[in-house]
């Protein structure tokens, strides 16, 4: 299994494990509006089989500021910008979902300093994410088939990389940040060992699983609250 084949778990700040399917390309809306829509489902991974069918569309002003509609340049913020959503709870997870249109805008574009924000956060909330992100990508992909170590095909899927840059802009940081606030989770309680720009999860991490179930059930919650409040 090749590295762009395996599983990528999508991590948000209040504790969720994602998969994110886009169906690329984008493509001008059929309906008279000057925007590009884009295709996706998110799924809640360990649950029960909930997902969220989105249809992302990109406005024209955002349109100008970008290089390409390509996966290259545009697939990170299209998945921040989900994963934002989700922070806000504006997404409902159901096992049979109704498509949402997401509005993916100037709101998530800083055309002062030419850069995607999605809210800064700090130290103590990305060491937490870290946690979160060895904890479930390691959780979630243990039943991937170990890659070669000859280096002709990354490292072992065990491995979760750190330093993407996706997670930097997410997080308003820096892929040399990331990787310094892990080395603070190896030098401080050894959760977490690194091997250049990858961790893996050590006994001691795993061994906390409560605490990340706990935190992802009460995000859970929180969701469906809010929406069951706003059915009625």
């Amino acid at each position: 299994m090749s590295q762009a084949e395996q599983k990528k778990i999508w991590v948000t700040l209040t504790g969720l494990p994602l998969t994110i399917e886009l169906e690329w390309p984008f493509h001008r809306s059929t309906s008279g509006a000057d925007f590009w829509v884009l295709h996706g489902d998110i799924r809640l991974e360990n649950s029960d089989g909930l997902h969220a069918p989105m249809a992302v569309n990109l406005s024209a002003t955002v349109r100008e500021v970008m290089a390409s509609l390509e996966p290259k340049d545009a697939e990170a913020p299209v998945i921040n910008a989900l994963r934002k959503e989700v922070d806000k709870r504006q997404v409902e997870f159901l096992k049979s979902g109704k498509l949402k249109p997401v509005a993916f805008s100037s709101r998530h574009y800083d055309f002062k300093r030419q850069k995607w924000v999605f809210g800064k956060a700090a130290d103590d909330e990305i060491a937490t994410f870290v946690e979160r992100k060895v904890y479930w990508g390691t959780k979630l992909t243990s039943n991937s088939p170990p890659k070669p170590k000859d280096g002709l095909d990354g490292p072992p899927s065990s491995k979760v990389w750190i330093a993407d840059p996706t997670d930097a802009q997410y997080l308003e940081t820096t892929p040399a940040h990331l990787l310094e606030i892990a080395g603070r989770l190896v030098a401080g309680d050894g959760l977490v060992r690194l091997d250049g720009e990858w961790a893996e999860a050590t006994p001691g991490l795993m061994g906390q699983a409560e605490r990340f179930e706990s935190a992802m059930r009460t995000a859970v919650d929180e969701l469906e609250k809010k929406h069951a409040f706003e059915r009625g």
